[in-house]
């Protein structure tokens, strides 16, 4: 059982804060999600919490216990990094068993802990093999399983896939998510990549310059992003994001065509910025009412479904989501038109997001 509790956070190195008042609640058996650009501070967070740096201000708390003075090997917390950190001169069982002796515990106890590790990873064939006789995948799961060994309280994971190919990629993650199904611990996970967020996490943190935008389900971010950052983060490929006129119930775009709204917010003023995902813009040949024009930058066949990219009238990039089955040219006129029940409304002024 594991509640960790965030509050008021701050990092320092020197005269630089780069982190700035982070407070967070994660629930026990909680899978928790680090996203942001490089330089967020996604992984000092997790740094500080494993104890690798120490806190400048705030407070750290794990089952109503604060951590801020307790050394790493005793807040209960295994920690798999990008780079695998194994040991080049032992094998798989002797990388594995390292932390588990440091531990104290007697040689029954390690093999035990070490079996179990091995049949969840599927690692029993390579227990005698070094790491440099391993492939990316094999190396991340004996670092996993490394982790497992020490039965933490907490996993933590920074960018563990980020050394492997796409389809390596997908089989790791899945090995995690059932690990997390089956061992119940609540688990930080960084990265960098929102697909991993999505399909990995009960919650995402989206972070930016050191503070966090928001934080909820891969739903909730992805249906409700709070602002534009978080709308353009989320989501592959991203939230489209257009600078409106509004007169009445029409937003416009200069010298770009109209498109007529039942609800639009009460607030924001004149200008808005309308957002709208690939899927929630239908596409169509030449210039006409009720969307708006745009010319053609490329598309992309992904077999079962394509993407347009277009270009509108001010400059700003489309895109949107096309039958397979249609061939579109560069510097081909379309129209593009947002689904009214799809798109997202937010501030010109702060990007916030403006209920309609």
């Amino acid at each position: 059982m594991a509640r960790l509790s965030l509050r008021g956070i701050k990092k320092r190195f020197k005269e630089v804060e780069v982190l700035h008042g982070i407070d967070l609640e994660i629930g026990d058996k909680e899978f928790v999600v680090f996203v942001g650009p490089s330089g967020c501070g996604k992984s000092t967070l997790l740094r500080l919490i494993a104890g690798l740096d120490p806190i400048t201000e705030g407070e750290f708390i794990i089952n109503d216990r604060s951590m801020v003075s307790v050394p790493p090997s005793r807040r209960g917390i295994a920690m798999v990094f990008q780079s695998y950190a194994l040991y080049p001169h032992m094998d798989v069982y002797e990388n594995m068993a390292f932390g588990a002796r440091l531990m104290g515990l007697d040689k029954a106890e390690v093999e035990s802990r070490i079996s179990e590790a091995s049949r969840m990873l599927k690692l029993d064939e390579l227990l005698k093999r070094r790491p440099r006789e391993l492939s990316g995948g094999q190396r991340q799961r004996v670092a996993i399983g490394r982790a497992l060994v020490r039965k933490p309280d907490v996993f933590l994971f920074d960018e563990p896939l980020s050394n492997l190919d796409a389809a390596l990629r997908a089989d790791v993650r899945l090995e995690i998510a059932r690990l997390h199904s089956e061992l119940g611990a609540t688990m930080i996970y960084v990265t960098h990549d929102q697909v991993e967020a999505m399909t990995l996490a009960d919650r995402i943190v989206v972070m930016n310059q050191g503070r966090i935008e928001q934080v909820g389900s891969p739903r909730e971010l992805y249906e409700t992003p709070a602002n534009t950052f978080v709308a353009t983060f989320i989501g592959s490929p991203k939230m489209t994001l257009v600078d409106v006129t509004r007169d009445g119930n029409r937003l416009a775009v200069p010298n770009g065509g109209t498109i007529s709204f039942d609800r639009l917010p009460a607030d924001g003023g004149k200008a808005l910025v309308l957002g709208v995902r690939p899927d929630g813009v239908t596409v169509a040949r030449g210039s006409h009412e009720g969307g708006f024009t745009a010319k053609v930058i490329y598309a992309e066949y992904l077999g079962d479904h394509a993407y347009v990219y277009a270009q509108l009238a001010d400059g700003k990039q489309i895109v949107a989501r096309a039958h397979p089955g249609e061939d579109f040219s560069a510097g081909e006129v379309i129209t593009v038109t947002p689904d009214p029940a799809a798109v997202h409304f937010f501030s010109a002024e702060d990007g916030k997001r403006l209920a309609a």
